[in-house]
């Protein structure tokens, strides 16, 4: 008989909410963790980049609060209690992991997992290895900061997001960052809310490359009247130390342009980790970087699975953590509930994205016949009201059935109106069915109303 019938090894997202539906479903179950639970979003990336992002703005509104008749003064801050606030935040949340796992009878084992063979994983802990051996395995183990190789980025000063989230207690007089995606244009908006000189970096035509070319050219010009200098089509070539400072070396265009900071944050991705995973003679099967996963999520080895960014092509804490819900319902011969073919993304820009589903030209490369209807919410009221620059809704469906596919927001609570959205792509609701929906006044989301009425007319 094993000690377990499910080890989870990794406990953030993904793994610590596998091994509490494990638990739910009567599985004897432990989860293995190298450092604190939560992982990377609770520990190092979206959780404490949303808290001083909060932080920082608090202290942006104050300052800007002259137009609201709000006159602060001599208003400061203080950069080292703004990062013990992020450590609260994030102590206070793991807190509560570690109570839902103790309710719900789960082991919780400190050490590095290694997979020796199917159904046994060795855990060096702080008192030696230990072997266990288990039914099933699950590895849900994260992903880590890529660092290219460019020349310069081991020299002092330039960090990933992992390092910078470490914190100081003054703020840098300046700071250039490569990478125009999520990561880059969130600390970009932090540091540029407390007034430090920041230059982004992007090697492609427009910020966030990934989304709606809107979205990207919008929160370009945006950042700059923040006072942000964007580079776009700017290939990073190498980085030097000199007396300005840590310079950064690009080709913009055809022509060499270099850029100087006190720091420089390196955010051009993040890379699966599976690194000392699995013994030597185990060699799972891979897609790129990516442990290659079946529609169960079972990886080559009997017995083990995989979930989240060790595996998934989307990397975000609510798809890992939908993945293990629906990984641990497979493994019991269940269905889970959450449709995991339509995925909201968030970022907590100023104003904030979201997008769910498809682009309008996402969806003719794929053959639909494709239109889009956009509300500019220059006479929104609460926009009028709060000011955050342009903002927009842009909604995407299919001509031929008139279902809803794609939503691009950019406004302000963007990441709390998704849902919906994403409520009517999972269901095949129709732009009539969501025209027929009441949204009160004066809130963001009645924009969405004109949206749907732009979109209709071209149905």
């Amino acid at each position: 008989m094993s000690d377990y019938q499910l080890i989870v090894i990794g406990a953030g997202p993904g793994g610590y909410t596998a091994a509490l539906e494990a638990a739910r479903l009567g599985l004897h179950t432990a989860v293995v963790e190298r450092r604190e639970v939560g992982g990377t979003c609770l520990n190092r990336g979206c959780i404490p980049t949303k808290t001083l992002l909060h932080a920082s703005q608090v202290y942006r509104d104050a300052v800007d609060g002259s137009p609201a008749g709000v006159h602060a003064g001599d208003i400061t801050f203080n950069l080292g209690e703004m990062f013990a606030y992020k450590r609260a935040v994030s102590e206070k949340l793991r807190g509560g992991i570690h109570a839902l796992l103790k309710g719900a009878k789960v082991d919780l084992l400190e050490g590095a997992a290694r997979i020796d063979a199917p159904g046994r994983v060795t855990v060096a802990g702080p008192e030696g290895d230990t072997v266990y051996t288990a039914d099933r395995i699950l590895a849900a183990t994260g992903s880590v900061p890529v660092r290219p190789p460019i020349p310069g980025l081991d020299l002092p000063g330039v960090m990933t997001s992992d390092e910078l989230l470490e914190g100081s207690d003054s703020l840098y007089e300046s700071l250039v960052i490569m990478g125009g995606g999520v990561i880059g244009v969130e600390f970009a908006t932090f540091y540029a809310n407390l007034g430090c000189r920041v230059t982004l970096i992007e090697g492609m035509d427009r910020l966030l490359p990934t989304m709606d070319r809107e979205l990207g050219q919008n929160l370009g010009q945006i950042l700059k009247k923040q006072g942000v200098e964007v580079l776009t089509s700017a290939m990073v070539r190498r980085v030097e130390q000199t007396p300005e400072g840590l310079t950064v070396h690009v080709d913009q265009k055809g022509k060499e342009k270099a850029v100087s900071g006190e720091k420089v944050l390196c955010a051009i991705g993040r890379r699966p980790c599976w690194d000392g995973l699995f013994a030597p003679e185990l060699v799972p099967e891979t897609r790129g970087r990516s442990l290659l996963v079946d529609e169960d999520f079972r990886t080559s080895i009997p017995g083990v699975y995989a979930i989240g960014d060790v595996s998934a092509v989307i990397q975000l804490a609510h798809v890992a953590a939908a993945q293990g819900i629906a990984c641990v319902n497979r493994m019991c011969g269940r269905q889970a509930a959450t449709d995991l073919n339509v995925v909201p993304s968030c970022i907590y820009s100023s104003p904030e994205i979201a997008v769910v589903g498809l682009t309008e030209a996402e969806a003719k490369e794929q053959g639909i016949n494709a239109v889009s209807g956009k509300c500019t919410m220059f006479g929104n009221a609460r926009t009028v009201i709060e000011d955050p620059g342009r903002c927009f809704m842009k909604l995407v469906a299919d001509r031929d059935t008139g279902r809803l596919i794609g939503a691009q927001l950019m406004c302000q609570h963007a990441s709390d109106i998704i849902s919906q959205l994403s409520a009517a792509l999972v269901n095949g609701l129709t732009v009539g069915q969501l025209l027929s929906v009441m949204r009160p006044h004066p809130s963001f989301e009645e924009a969405m109303t004109e949206a749907l009425e732009r979109l209709a007319e071209k149905l």
